[in-house]
């Protein structure tokens, strides 16, 4: 097997919506087509991937430096042991050969989004879906089909009211959603509760909200939250401080009892396990949220759930940011506790393929080879332009 050539370009996910840092109004992302020479039932095994919102197109990183060094490298240095399959780890050292360590940045975006599409391409040649392969090489051999879901969304939109707000989250439920997420931060705590309290007075029995501040506050704001959240049942206070302000995240346990998460801007194992050692998270209630398109990959994320198992975490604290596929196939393949899913935002790359539905809170994934983009009739005419 080998790749025959490896195309991106930029797609706009633009919307006028805004969480408590960014604006979504000028939002794009890269697509990656990982084109290979192998043949499977009648069509050339092509890996796709895309890297998460929030980030931006990372098409110039991979021009000018990761697409080269995985053309230019030995097509043999890249195979599995059997020689006949490409090995995602090979190609992800080709890709991070000559960089320094540290400063993870942009280049972890670049960097994953490839290796999405490398394991994509990976499961298709072997005929399985991604979720299968996972399990069978690095979990406990069966995939749990089933994954739990939770709604993202409740961003702050030019003219919109409380009664929007709770149509909006009403919508997610509706659908069979138990867990809603919306955004704090943007305004200012009287109205911030004012809005959750909308919120909270639409759900029923077995359903939850949760909130998320997008590292907006400094301590002082980030406690006062805190203690304001502590009078509800919140699902989890999300990300209220600086990514990278372990401090300003430990000193919050002191204030707030109830479950936090935080880790979708961590890019690295690196900077993962400086969360676990010094971010005061607590592995009996708060979530981690790394997000494997954002991080250099899943290659990087088996290190990450290594590490994390060294610490005393279980992978089913993990609920990776992104709402994309190649994270419900991690999630099924290697246990993960949730997932996130933006069910009407940031198309056609969102969301689940054709006919599944949620139930319970919970999608069943279909038997599709590879990441289970072809399943996703929007998405899939988009990366065939871009491959075929």
């Amino acid at each position: 097997m080998k790749i025959l050539d490896i195309r991106e370009t930029t797609c706009p996910i633009a919307s006028p919506i805004r969480n408590a840092y960014i604006d979504f109004s000028k939002m794009t992302l890269s697509l990656v087509a990982v084109v290979t020479d192998a043949v499977r039932d009648g069509r050339r095994v092509v890996g796709y991937g895309f890297n998460s919102n929030g980030r931006y197109g990372q098409g110039a990183l991979m021009r000018e430096r990761f697409i080269p060094r995985v053309l230019e490298a030995d097509p043999a240095s890249l195979l599995d042991e059997r020689g006949s399959n490409l090995d995602p780890h090979k190609v992800w050292d080709a890709m991070f050969r000559n960089e320094k360590p540290g400063g993870h940045g942009e280049r972890s975006v670049a960097i994953g989004t490839i290796d999405m599409a490398v394991w994509d391409a990976v499961a298709k040649a072997e005929g399985k879906p991604l979720y299968q392969l996972l399990a069978e090489r690095y979990g406990s051999g069966t995939p749990d089909r089933k994954v739990f879901v939770y709604a993202a969304g409740g961003y702050y939109y030019p003219g919109k009211d409380d009664t929007q707000l709770k149509d909006e989250m009403r919508k997610y439920l509706d659908r069979g959603y138990s867990v809603v997420k919306m955004k704090i931060g943007g305004a200012s705590l009287d109205e911030d509760l004012r809005r959750i309290d909308s919120v909270l007075s639409i759900l029923q029995d077995g359903q939850r909200l949760a909130v998320d501040a997008n590292g907006r506050f400094d301590l002082d704001t980030a406690v006062a939250y805190a203690k304001a959240l502590s009078r509800y049942d919140l699902f989890w206070y999300e990300e209220p401080g600086d990514p990278l302000d372990y401090e300003l995240q430990a000193t919050l346990r002191n204030y707030y009892a109830n479950p936090m998460a935080t880790g979708e801007n961590l890019f690295s194992m690196q900077d993962a396990r400086n969360l676990v050692r010094y971010g005061g998270m607590r592995a009996d209630r708060d979530w981690l949220q790394f997000d494997c398109a954002l991080s250099y990959g899943l290659v990087e994320y088996l290190r990450t759930l290594d590490m994390l198992r060294q610490h005393g975490w279980s992978a089913s604290r993990c609920i990776p940011h992104g709402g994309h596929q190649m994270s419900l196939a991690i999630a099924a393949g290697l246990g993960l506790g949730d997932n996130e899913s933006y069910p009407d935002l940031f198309q056609p790359f969102g969301g689940f393929p054709d006919g599944v539905k949620v139930e319970g809170g919970h999608v069943t994934l279909p038997e599709l080879p590879g990441i289970g983009f072809e399943g996703k009739s929007d998405l899939i005419r988009v990366m065939r332009e871009l491959a075929e």
